[in-house]
């Protein structure tokens, strides 16, 4: 994960939790009401946080959803592209539209699970595919 300012956030503990830029969405269960202040600027830091109260970290949310933009590049990047595309061209008409013209990808999708599986991906796998795609 990049931290530059722009990903920093701020952890505002009590009744007025707030939390700033999407990278800090991952942690908002984890962190105890009275957290106080904190601004976090690394992954070290926040590990450093999370211990100081005891708790596991940092936590990764799944996303339910990614943009196709960000599916499809993540493909890329995992080196599928090509083979996905080779599978959506020997499918059903509906699932190439499907593929070609839908503005996101949602992880539960029986498409998407079937897809996943002729892929030979697990849960986890997957689970981390669309961690990193959510990042792009």
């Amino acid at each position: 994960m990049d931290y530059n300012p722009s990903n920093w956030f701020w952890i505002v503990g009590g009744d007025e939790s707030r939390f700033w830029s999407s990278a800090a969405a991952a942690y908002v269960d984890a962190l105890p009401g009275g957290a106080g202040v904190t601004r976090i600027s690394s992954e070290d830091e926040l590990n450093n946080v999370l211990a100081a109260y005891g708790l596991p970290g940092p936590i990764v949310r799944v996303p339910t959803s990614v943009s196709a933009r960000q599916f499809k590049l993540q493909l890329l990047a995992a080196g599928l592209l090509d083979q996905v595309e080779a599978f959506v061209a020997s499918q059903s008409r509906a699932v190439q539209i499907a593929y070609e013209y839908s503005g996101s990808f949602v992880r539960t999708e029986p498409m998407m699970t079937a897809g996943f599986a002729a892929l030979g991906l697990g849960e986890a796998e997957v689970d981390a595919f669309f961690v990193a795609a959510a990042m792009l």
